[in-house]
């Protein structure tokens, strides 16, 4: 029996969290979700290929993709083109292909505009964009499961151009992220490394060391949080690598790491658990202000956070 993943939406407001809706029976384990920037529009890849939904309405949005099989999605973001009216969505895959969809002016169906696999095809693990781009293309910066780190900008055209590829040593990146200046920020999957490098070429600016896995970042504070894979999430200092405070959870019994994210413009720090359950946690005192219930067992699979709205994916 294929096995299906259930979501629940929650909307935040003043100090409370409510559950708004849930989205049961979706065919397969998702990877990856995305909020677009309005909180509008909802995207969850995984086993089946991507699908998108609208919040509003609750109706699944068509898409027209002319790929075939290109492995399972394993991560999503939303992206903006200076000279675009909406945003688009990009998605990478397992088998390394990176996929561009935007909704066609037309019938409003989400079309795939760009489709390219990268390299020799090893899976897409991290995905980013660079929203201070002053041009009209549209920068990407992916990593793969094989140590690589790649630049590429689409352009107005939506053509995909290289601009570098660059091979880490021993690090797979796990999460990536665009600062403002242009500085590409790394965070490795299995050895903690936190690789500062430029967009430009990939020149290794510095190297740092914090727990492995799954990272959220603030730039205008300077911090970034990662799961400590025991008994809870470290906050960081971005440029010296020193930690600030951890927010204590408790104890995992799956020594894996669990996705973390930054919510409600960085006024709280929201991480996912191995016990159905995801808690939010003041980001500048570090209290514990909610412990929102998705499903009563095992691990939380993926979360994604907008301006004032959470969405958590559980298999079932």
């Amino acid at each position: 029996m294929l096995a299906s993943t259930f979501l629940s939406l929650f909307l935040a407001s003043t100090k409370h969290y409510r559950k708004m809706s849930a989205f049961a029976g979706i065919e397969g384990s998702v990877h990856a979700l995305a909020l677009s920037t309005d909180g509008q529009t909802l995207t969850a890849g995984g086993t089946q290929g991507v699908r998108l939904w609208n919040l509003k309405s609750h109706k699944e949005l068509p898409r027209v993709t002319y790929l075939g099989s290109c492995g399972a999605v394993s991560c999503t973001v939303w992206v903006k083109m200076k000279i675009a009216i909406s945003e688009m969505l990009c998605y990478g895959t397992g088998m390394g292909y990176l996929v561009f969809l935007r909704t066609s002016p037309t019938d409003m169906q989400f079309q795939e505009i760009c489709a390219r696999r990268l390299g020799s095809g090893f899976e897409i693990t991290c995905i980013a964009w660079d929203a201070m781009s002053a041009d009209s293309t549209c920068k990407i910066v992916v990593g793969t499961r094989n140590n690589v780190v790649q630049v590429l900008a689409l352009s107005a055209a939506y053509q995909l151009h290289s601009v570098f590829a660059g091979q880490l040593d021993n690090t797979v990146p796990k999460h990536i992220a665009f600062s403002e200046a242009g500085i590409i920020y790394m965070f490795g999957l299995y050895d903690g490394n936190v690789i500062r490098m430029s967009s430009k070429d990939g020149t290794i600016i510095s190297e740092n060391h914090a727990n492995h896995g799954s990272a959220a970042v603030n730039f205008k504070k300077g911090i970034f949080v990662v799961d400590n894979v025991t008994d809870g999430f470290t906050m960081y200092h971005l440029e010296s690598g020193q930690p600030v405070r951890t927010f204590i959870t408790t104890l995992a019994s799956i020594p894996i790491p669990k996705q973390v994210a930054f919510g409600e413009e960085s006024k709280v720090m929201i991480g996912s658990s191995d016990t159905g359950c995801v808690y939010v946690f003041s980001r500048r005192t570090g209290a514990l202000i909610k412990t929102l219930s998705h499903m009563n067992t095992t691990l939380v699979q993926t979360i994604a956070v907008s301006a004032r709205s959470l969405m958590i994916a559980k298999l079932t």
